[in-house]
């Protein structure tokens, strides 16, 4: 999946370094949200201070990714991809979010950083994997996780990459609207929250691709189905049972977080086909069991 070559961005969307900041204050796990790798591979979310403490401030003046000029640099290089990935979404969210939710859209900051970063919700490194912090209204991305997905059965192809930026700024869009703070990983389970908002933002995420080739500044070339179903690998990798069979041979749905492999190719499956917020409305629907 590519984006229409030539296409020049008129600025800098990605920051390459985290801000310092105190964690955030109520809901969740002390009001932090990181969707990532520790949690897809089913870490204990009591652990999360082990990761989100110290971390030192980056100095100087950010440049951002001085690589990443065109759309064409977006086809070739990962961290370029996120970047042009987040205009895409900055352009649908911008649309649909006042038409569908009444809800004026607020862009996230995108961090692409390598190694480790400060967030507002502490410091974090390349093992976290992509999140989303609350606490900054801030996606984070070291594109390193993507060479993870293979090892999952997921696919390291482009669609797949831009779904994961796809369901981190789905967390957004939850953050927007109010409910992110329902995301407990200290209370897991198959009908938890969490696993009904984890797959409210794969069903984002399928709204996005979607829309992803209509006609805007950053459009994508044409989705094709071969595309379409590298996405739906990458959904069902990250599914908890796939990830706890992977680690400990028992599947264990109590302890799921994400929602299971069947129901994060669903979720993704009814925001492609539908293209609705309201189709992705799981915590009043309950319509995300399988």
């Amino acid at each position: 999946m590519t984006f229409k070559g030539g296409i020049e961005k008129s600025s800098n969307r990605a920051r390459t370094g985290g801000r310092g900041g105190q964690m955030a204050v109520g809901g969740g796990i002390g009001g932090l949200l990181m969707v990532g790798l520790f949690l897809l591979l089913g870490g204990n979310p009591a652990d999360l201070g082990q990761i989100t403490g110290g971390g030192q401030q980056p100095q100087g003046e950010d440049p951002g990714l001085v690589h990443c000029k065109t759309t064409d640099d977006a086809n070739k290089y990962a961290d370029c991809r996120v970047e042009f990935t987040a205009l895409n979404l900055d352009a649908m969210w911008e649309e649909v979010l006042p038409q569908q939710a009444g809800i004026e859209y607020e862009e996230p900051g995108l961090v692409v950083f390598e190694g480790q970063t400060q967030s507002g919700c502490g410091f974090a490194s390349s093992n976290t994997g992509p999140f989303y912090c609350g606490g900054d209204s801030s996606a984070y991305f070291d594109v390193s996780f993507f060479d993870q997905l293979e090892r999952l059965g997921g696919d390291n192809a482009p669609l797949a990459q831009m779904y994961i930026v796809a369901h981190e700024f789905g967390h957004h869009i939850q953050k927007l609207e109010g409910t992110i703070g329902m995301i407990d990983y200290n209370n897991p389970g198959e009908d938890s929250t969490a696993v009904k908002l984890e797959l409210q933002a794969d069903c984002y995420a399928g709204m996005w691709v979607n829309r992803a080739d209509e006609d805007q500044e950053f459009a994508l070339e044409k989705v094709t189905p071969e595309q379409v179903e590298s996405a739906i690998n990458t959904a069902r990798a990250v599914g908890d049972d796939n990830i706890q069979k992977r680690s400990t041979g028992e599947v264990q749905p109590d302890l799921w977080t994400h929602g299971s492999s069947q129901q994060r190719q669903d979720a993704f499956l009814k925001g492609y086909n539908e293209g609705t917020m309201a189709a992705c409305d799981y915590l009043e629907t309950g319509n995300y069991r399988s």
